[in-house]
């Protein structure tokens, strides 16, 4: 989630409440126990080294497990207000947080949500020759409707088999685009956007 210094405190609120309510959506709950469950981390992220986790590892299969999720992501403060987008940054703590997750899974999926481009330290192509992201799928989420950052999210941040971006043209619309990226993430559905 990011949570550099373009996201202003409301937009900080319809992100992190977006999340825990597209989480809870009883078509993604529904997902998630049709493939057996899924196993979730969450983290914010803004300059090179700011970033904090918002919910620890956790299995998730039925409605009870999803609802603990959403209310531990849902009660996190905001933990930084100052700093720059470091996609390339944010990419790598992903990468060692899938290096601890408690199984090997099938398939793995980092989600990076954003409303800006890099601007404080190396960028996703570094990101992808530096850490073991070569068989991870990495989709996007761009919020607004900044060209130059759908862009970049299409040529520089999605990654890996079947990655995607999903666009809302505003903060007011994460939760929807939330619910249909997940959709798409848990039931393995994904396709490439084509832009022009």
């Amino acid at each position: 989630m990011d949570v550099s210094a373009s996201v202003d405190a409301t937009e900080h609120d319809l992100q992190l409440n977006g999340l825990a309510d597209a989480l809870t959506d009883p078509s993604v709950m529904t997902a998630i126990g049709n493939v057996g469950g899924i196993w979730l981390t969450s983290f914010e992220w803004s300059g090179r080294y700011n970033q904090k986790t918002q919910l620890d590892w956790r299995f998730l299969v039925n409605e009870a497990d999803i609802k603990a999720a959403a209310d531990v992501i849902a009660a996190q403060p905001r933990s930084q207000t100052e700093f720059p987008t470091a996609l390339g940054y944010a990419l790598g703590h992903a990468s060692v947080l899938l290096t601890r997750a408690p199984e090997t899974c099938e398939r793995n999926v980092i989600d990076m949500a954003g409303d800006g481009v890099t601007n404080d330290g190396f960028g996703p192509s570094s990101a992808y020759k530096a850490f073991p992201l070569a068989d991870v799928t990495v989709n996007g989420l761009v919020i607004g409707e900044d060209q130059n950052a759908i862009r970049y999210y299409h040529d520089e941040v999605i990654h890996g088999p079947g990655a995607f971006i999903e666009i809302t043209d505003s903060f007011e619309g994460y939760r929807d685009a939330m619910i249909r990226k997940l959709l798409r993430e848990i039931r393995g559905d994904q396709f490439a956007l084509n832009l022009p």
